[in-house]
Formats: structure tokens, sequence, C-alpha cells
């Protein structure tokens, strides 16, 4: 995040203090955020006299994180019991709910004709899977109108996903508050903004991981463009929050602690293509957004480093943020619950040679299965307790802001 943004946000002055939930990307790896927001509900839950009421103002999210913040923004208005709602719906997923590679019986017994099947998907469509099952279960379980009406009783004050414009290369971050046509977007190089209801074709776009789903249509500007996964290009992640007024920031990645390792012992040949897509794969849904927190938290020490007389006439405000990320490697979760993709994917992947060494870094962005999920949020669940005196600190009673 820029020192500019962190200016700009601080010439708006609220009346109250806001939290910001800022969610990232990572296809079914997005299921650890879950785990971490049930911990922190039970946290909040235990506190005496906490009042039940959601307890983010404005929420961020990108690829699968857009995903859960579009659903916890229709639940907003019933408080943190969105929360185990969202928790509900992660527990009844399956790849046949996200996605779907069309071949017949018999390529499921042949790795090879598995791969080609799957190539002859990439060549029609520009993606290797299907997302259509996605649309489907999206417009079941996320309530449109219950966005419009957790923002109508100010349950939250903004809602908002980013994707990332195939056609012209600008990264585009969609906006939904109550009063729309009263707010004012941003432009920044290779970044814009735009105040819109949003809709599954918004979330479809924001979620499309590059090469594994075909891009969305949507109009900007308009005109038609294609849009893909939102964690590529997002040059300053924590950005839309500050924009959109946030003293405070939690954000949750999904990325892991540390890659090296993971493609085998150093001299012991070239990584395999499952190892080059998963390092791929990790420098767009996690790298970006370390190197952001780690600047946000700079610039806020910096600026609180300042004499108080100084400070008080500087037009900013500081920008506290509390990160969340796995403690364990993902990918290795993923390994061990490779038997559960489907078996045509398994073998098609297989095929390419993309479920050896470090294969589970491919696996883990797909396996939308109980019990990879359920692995994932029980690690979210116990990395957030580890930083519960952090967490009820961050969320402690907001505290009144002068005008």
């Amino acid at each position: 995040m820029s020192l500019e943004t962190v200016i700009n946000a601080g010439l708006v002055r609220p009346s109250r203090m806001i939290t910001a939930l800022v969610l990232m990307g990572g296809g079914a790896r997005t299921a650890y955020q879950v785990g971490v927001l049930q911990a922190i509900a039970a946290m909040l839950r235990l506190q005496p006299e906490r009042p039940d009421r959601f307890p983010f103002q404005v929420l961020v999210g990108t690829s699968a994180g857009a995903l859960n913040v579009a659903y916890l923004a229709s639940g907003a208005s019933q408080g943190m019991a969105s929360f185990d709602a969202l928790a509900k719906f992660w527990g009844g997923l399956h790849c046949g709910s996200v996605y779907d590679l069309e071949a017949p019986m018999w390529v499921r017994f042949s790795r090879l004709l598995a791969a080609v099947k799957l190539w002859g998907h990439a060549r029609r469509r520009g993606a290797i899977l299907d997302n259509m099952p996605l649309v489907d279960t999206l417009h079941h379980a996320i309530s449109l109108q219950g966005i419009e009406e957790s923002l109508q009783a100010r349950a939250i004050d903004a809602v908002a996903v980013t994707a990332s414009s195939y056609t012209t290369g600008v990264h585009w971050t969609f906006c939904h508050t109550a009063r729309d046509s009263k707010q004012e977007s941003w432009h920044r190089p290779g970044r814009r903004a735009e105040f819109q209801p949003l809709t599954i074709e918004h979330l479809m776009a924001s979620s499309a991981i590059p090469f594994l789903f075909p891009a969305t249509p949507l109009w900007v500007d308009g005109r038609r463009e294609f849009f893909g996964d939102g964690s590529m290009r997002q040059v300053s992640p924590l950005s839309p929050a500050v924009h959109l007024g946030a003293h405070k920031v939690l954000v949750v990645g999904v990325g892991q602690p540390q890659r090296s390792g993971l493609l085998g012992e150093a001299g012991a040949g070239a990584p395999t293509m499952g190892g080059i897509a998963g390092h791929a794969m990790a420098s767009v849904f996690h790298d970006t957004l370390q190197a952001d927190v780690e600047q946000t938290q700079r610039i806020a020490r910096t600026l609180k480093q300042l004499p108080r007389e100084v400070a008080a006439v500087l037009p900013y405000r500081p920008i506290e943020v509390l990160s969340i990320q796995p403690t364990q490697s993902l990918d290795e979760v993923a390994q061990a619950h490779l038997r559960e993709m489907p078996r045509t994917v398994r073998r098609a992947l297989g095929g390419l040679g993309a479920l050896r060494a470090g294969g589970g870094a491919i696996a883990s962005y797909l396996l939308f299965e109980p019990g990879f999920v359920q692995a994932l949020m029980s690690l979210g669940q116990q990395d957030a307790y580890a930083k519960k005196d952090e967490v009820l600190a961050f969320l402690s009673a907001q505290a009144k802001v002068s005008a």
C-alpha cells in the first residue's frame, strides 16, 4: 500500500471506528478462512456483555475469498450466526459443486487419454475445467437481496470484490454500499474502483483461477471486458479496505509459511510441472499480500513515531493490520487428501505430471471435498486460537473517533 493511499484515506474522518475483513483467494484453500472466522466468533461470544452483532463493517474479498465475503455480507444482518452458516455451506461442498471435467467413461482408465481430454478442454474454452456448477451453487447459496438488506440495516457499510481484466490488464475493485451513487471511485495506475451492486457474475470473475477456470465477461466503462482471478496483478490487496474507511484491517490469507523443500532437496533434479505450477500459484495468491501487509505495518510504525504535535496536523490516520496465515503447509495437507479428488480430474492432472513431487499445490486449489475442507477449517481454528489475545485486543470495543 502506498503512502499516498494512507494519506488520501486520512482525509475522510468517519465518526466511528471501522474494522475491515480482507479475505484473500486460493480456491479450496480458502476453507482455512472459515475455520479462522469460526474461532473468532466463538471467542467473541464468550466476551461478557458483547453484542452479537456482526463485528466487521467493511468486507473485501479476492478470488474464492470474494465468495466468502459475499456469503457473509448476505447474512451479516443476522450477526455472528453468519459465520456458522458459512461453515455449514463449506461443509456441504464437493468438487462437483464447483467444477466439472466432461470425459467419457473410458478416459478414466488412462492417464494419457485423460490428459489429452484435459488439453482439449483448455484449447476450446481457454481453461481446463468447466466452472458452471459453481454458478448454480452460488445462486442457491448467496442471497443478493440479503446483501442489500445488510447494507440498508447498516450491519455492514461496504462489500467489495476484486477481479483482473484480461482485456486491458487493469485490476478492478467492485464496491457496493447502501448509497453507491454518492460514493467517489478511485483510480490508480493499473487499478480502478467502481461502485455498483454486486452480482454472481462479479463473483465468478473474481474467482476464475487462471488456466483452470474460464474468463467471465463484465461490463465496465460501457464495454464488455473479460475478467479472471482477482489475485492476478493485485499489487495492493489492503488498499480497497483503506479507501472504504477502515482504521483496522484483519486479513486472512491462505499462503503457506514457506515453500522451500517442497520441490525436493537441493540437487535432486529439475522441478516437476506440479512443482513449477505450485510455485507460480503461490506467487499469484500469496506473495503480494505478504509484501503489502509488511509495507502497511511499516508505514503505520513510521507515522506513529512522529511527534504528537506533528501527527495532529497531518492528513492521515494510522492503519492497524492483523494478519493470520496458515502455520502449516496447505500443499502437504492436500497431498494427504489426493484420493478424495474426482478420479477423472486426478488421472488427468496425473497424466500431465502435475501431481508428482510438489503436486499437492495444484490439488490444494481444487480439493473441494469434506476431508480436505475439514482439515483446513481445523487448522484455521487452531491458528486463530494461537493468536487469541491479539485477536480480542484487535476486535475490542470500538472506540469513537472525533469527526
